[in-house]
C-alpha cells in the first residue's frame, strides 16, 4: 500500500493561486466609473503590501491639482504599505468579537462592554456566554432561517438518503440540495447568529475533518454531516465525535472506507485519521523496521505512530460500510480482517470485529500526541499562526484530563479563550475570505440573502465553502491569503456588494442592501467626522494615521476635510469611502 502525499505535499499544490495583476493606467481624465474600477485595483494590489510587508510602488501620472484626490489613485506615492509594521493592541471587545466571532454587528461591542466592570469580568461574561449557546436568544437568525424556506435542513439522514440518493427521478439538482441548503443556511448563521463562537467552532471543525462537501455522494448527505456529525459534537466529547465522523456516510465515502475489505484493503481513511485527525504529521515517525525501535512515553506509550500503525489500522477498519438501503453505518463481518492486529504497541485480539475499530479510536483519541495536535489547531485558529508551546500545552493539558468528559472541547475552548495570550495578542493573523466577507457583511448591517452572483463574488476569494479537494482542509496561516492575488479578488467583493441590489420583480429591485446613508446620524457632515463614525463603527478602533488619512482625503474629495459637504457628495462617495475601510489592513487583521 503505498504512502498518500502527506499535508504539506497537498498543501503546497492546493494552495490559492497567486498572480500578480498590473495595476490600472495612468489618464489625464477619469470618468467616476474609471476611476472606481482602475483605482480599485490600485487599492487591492496596495492592500496587500502591508500583509506581505513589501514595500509597493507604482508610476504616477502628472499632478492634477484640479482633480480630487480618489480611492487610492494612483498618482498617491505615500502607499499604507510603507506602515508595515505590527497593528496596536486595540480594545479587549475587538479582540473576542474578531476572533471568537466573525466580526462585531452594530450594538455589539456596547453590548460586550456592558458585561462587565473589568477586561476580566467582561471576557469571562463573553466566554460563559458563548460556550452555553442554548442560553443565548437567536430569534433574528432563526426567522431569517425560517424565511429563506429550506427544505432539508431538518431531514433525519434516512429521509436525506430516501428522498436524495435513492430517489433518481428528481435530478442533480434536488440531489444536491441539501448541500446547497447548508451552504446558504452557514452564512445566515455567521451573519445574523448571535451564537457567534458556534459558528466559529463549525468552520473549525470542518476544516479539521474536511470532506469535499459537492460529490455525489458527500452532497446529499451533508446536512447529517454538519448538524449531526460536527455541531453536534463540537463542544462535547472528542472521542465521539471521532466516531461520528469516521461512521458518517460523507467520511465513508470521501475516503474510501466504504471500499476497504480484507481482500483489497484501502489505506486512505487510516492514514487521514492518523495524520490528520488525531495525533498529525508532527508526530509521524515513518517507516520504522522493528516497533521496539520506536521511543516510549513515561507511561510506556509511543511517542508517535508509524507506517505499520496505519497498515493494522486499516484492517481494523476493514467493514466499515454505509447501508445502501438507510446511508446508516454498519458492520459487514464478511469483508473484516478477524485475525490479530498491533497498533501503537496495543495487541488487539482475534476476532473481535466492529471492535477492531473502536479500539483504534479509543487509542488515537486518548494519545498525547492528539491532545498536542488538536489544541495546537485550535490555538493557531483563535489566537495566533505559531501559538507558544505553553499555550498548546496547557490546553493539552485538560484535552487529556477530561477525556472522558461530555463537555471536554467546550473546557478546552474555554482554556485557550481566556488564556493571557488570547487577549494580548493581535495581528497575527488575517481573515480568511469566509471571515472577511462575512465580517464586512454584519459591519455594514446588509440586508442578506443568498444568491447565485454572492456565491461567484465569494467564491472568487479562494474560499468556497466545503469546497477544498485534499483532507487536510483550508490553509489557516496569513501567507497563503495575503498574497496580491487574493487581496484583488476581495477588493472586487467588497466593490459588488457595496453595489449590491435587491433586483427581482418587486418594488425595492433598485434598492441597494447596504444602505450607508441611513445607518449614519445626519450630524456627521463633514469628511473627518463621517471617515471617524464609520471607521469606529467598522473597526471599534481608530486606525493608524496613514490608513484614516487616505480615507478622509477621499471622503474629502480635495476640500478641507473640516467642512461640510453637499449633501449629494456625501451620497455619491459614502458607500465608496467605507468601502475603502473595508480594503485597509485595519480590517484584515484578527
Amino acid at each position: 500500500m503505498s504512502r498518500p502525499p502527506s499535508p504539506a505535499d497537498r498543501r503546497t499544490k492546493a494552495r490559492p493561486t497567486e498572480a500578480r495583476p498590473t495595476g490600472a493606467r495612468p489618464t489625464d481624465k477619469l470618468s467616476r466609473r474609471r476611476l472606481l474600477r482602475g483605482v480599485g485595483l490600485a487599492a487591492a494590489v496596495t492592500a496587500a503590501g502591508p500583509l506581505l510587508g513589501q514595500p509597493v510602488t507604482q508610476a504616477a501620472p502628472p499632478d492634477q491639482e484640479t482633480t480630487p484626490p480618489a480611492m487610492r489613485s494612483p498618482r498617491h506615492q505615500r502607499m499604507w504599505a510603507a506602515e508595515a509594521t505590527a497593528p496596536d493592541l486595540p480594545p479587549l471587545a475587538v479582540i473576542a468579537l474578531n476572533r471568537m466571532a466573525f466580526g462585531p454587528r452594530p450594538g455589539d461591542i456596547a453590548a460586550f462592554q456592558a458585561l462587565g466592570s473589568t477586561d476580566d469580568a467582561r471576557l469571562q461574561a463573553y466566554v460563559d456566554q458563548q460556550l452555553n449557546p442554548d442560553s443565548i436568544d437567536d430569534s433574528l437568525c432563526d426567522a431569517k432561517l425560517a424565511e429563506a424556506g429550506f427544505e432539508t435542513l431538518n431531514k433525519p439522514l434516512t429521509q436525506l438518503w430516501a428522498d436524495h440518493i435513492k430517489n433518481n427521478d428528481q435530478g442533480w439538482s434536488y440531489r444536491m440540495l441539501p448541500v446547497k441548503e447548508t451552504e446558504q443556511a452557514t452564512f445566515i448563521k455567521a451573519i445574523y447568529s448571535k451564537r457567534q463562537l458556534v459558528e466559529v467552532l463549525a468552520d473549525f471543525w470542518h476544516n479539521h475533518f474536511n470532506v469535499y462537501g459537492w460529490d455525489s455522494w458527500s452532497g446529499p448527505t451533508w446536512v447529517h454531516y454538519d448538524r449531526d456529525v460536527i455541531r453536534a459534537n463540537m463542544l462535547g466529547n472528542f472521542r465521539q465525535m471521532l466516531g461520528a465522523v469516521a461512521k458518517s456516510p460523507a467520511m465513508l465515502y470521501y475516503l474510501d472506507a466504504e471500499s476497504n475489505t480484507a481482500a483489497g484493503p484501502n489505506e486512505n481513511f487510516a492514514r487521514e485519521l492518523f495524520e490528520l485527525h488525531s495525533m498529525g504529521a508532527e508526530n509521524y515517525l515513518g517507516v520504522v523496521a522493528s516497533r521496539s525501535e520506536v521511543p516510549l512515553d513515561s507511561e510506556g506509550r509511543p511517542v508517535g505512530y508509524i507506517d505499520k500503525d496505519v497498515y493494522q489500522s486499516t484492517e481494523c477498519f476493514t467493514g466499515w460500510r454505509v447501508n445502501h438501503d438507510t446511508g446508516q453505518f454498519e458492520f459487514v463481518d464478511s469483508e473484516h480482517s478477524r485475525y490479530e492486529k498491533i497498533v501503537l504497541n496495543t495487541e488487539i485480539p482475534d476476532f473481535l470485529g466492529l471492535q477492531d475499530g473502536e479500539i483504534v479510536l479509543d487509542l488515537v483519541a486518548s494519545h498525547p500526541g492528539t491532545a498536542r495536535h488538536i489544541c495546537r489547531k485550535l490555538c493557531r485558529r483563535l489566537v495566533m499562526d505559531d501559538p507558544p508551546e505553553s499555550l498548546v500545552q496547557a490546553a493539552a493539558d485538560v484535552f487529556l484530563a477530561q477525556k472522558d468528559a461530555p463537555d471536554q472541547l467546550k473546557q478546552v475552548v474555554r482554556t485557550i479563550l481566556l488564556s493571557d495570550e488570547f487577549r494580548t495578542t493581535w495581528g497575527e493573523k488575517i481573515k480568511r475570505p469566509f471571515e472577511f466577507a462575512v465580517s464586512a457583511l454584519r459591519a455594514s448591517n446588509a440586508d442578506f440573502t443568498f444568491t447565485n452572483s454572492f456565491r461567484w463574488y465569494f467564491g472568487n476569494m479562494g474560499q468556497r465553502l466545503f469546497s477544498w479537494h485534499p483532507p487536510d482542509g483550508y490553509p489557516d496561516l496569513k501567507e497563503d491569503w495575503s498574497s496580491t492575488m487574493p487581496m484583488l479578488q476581495r477588493w472586487r467583493f467588497i466593490n459588488w456588494i457595496t453595489e449590491w441590489k435587491y433586483g427581482g420583480e418587486g418594488a425595492n429591485k433598485d434598492m441597494k442592501r447596504i444602505r450607508y446613508l441611513e445607518q449614519m446620524p445626519a450630524s456627521k457632515k463633514t469628511p473627518n467626522q463621517i471617515a471617524d463614525f464609520w471607521i469606529d463603527r467598522i473597526l471599534g478602533r481608530s486606525m493608524p494615521d496613514v490608513e484614516r488619512q487616505q480615507v478622509v482625503d477621499f471622503m474629502a474629495h480635495g476640500r478641507n476635510p473640516d467642512y461640510e459637504l453637499p449633501a449629494d457628495q456625501i451620497e455619491e462617495r459614502l458607500r465608496y469611502m467605507v468601502a475603502l475601510i473595508f480594503m485597509s489592513p485595519s480590517f484584515q487583521w484578527r
